[in-house]
């Protein structure tokens, strides 16, 4: 069993109730950090896996939203 850090969450969304209240969690702190959560292209960039061209790149086709998101990554960097 492994504990879970300082500032991890972890969430059942085995119902429908948990998964409503897991969304307007991960929507709030999102909405208040400025950070997305769990974001793929994000998480590559930060093990080096993708460069910055190819986060733009990927940015360019995502969602409006997510796509200013990774160029500001992009941008200034973890």
């Amino acid at each position: 069993m492994e504990r879970v850090g300082r500032g991890d969450a972890w969430f059942d969304t085995g119902t429908h109730d948990s998964l409503v209240e897991t969304a307007a969690y991960i929507q709030t702190i999102e909405k208040r950090q400025g950070q997305r959560i769990a974001v793929p292209e994000e998480i590559a960039f930060e093990h080096g896996w993708i460069d910055r061209d190819a986060l733009r790149e990927q940015g360019q086709a995502l969602h409006k939203r997510l796509w200013q998101y990774l160029l500001r990554l992009a941008e200034e960097g973890l």
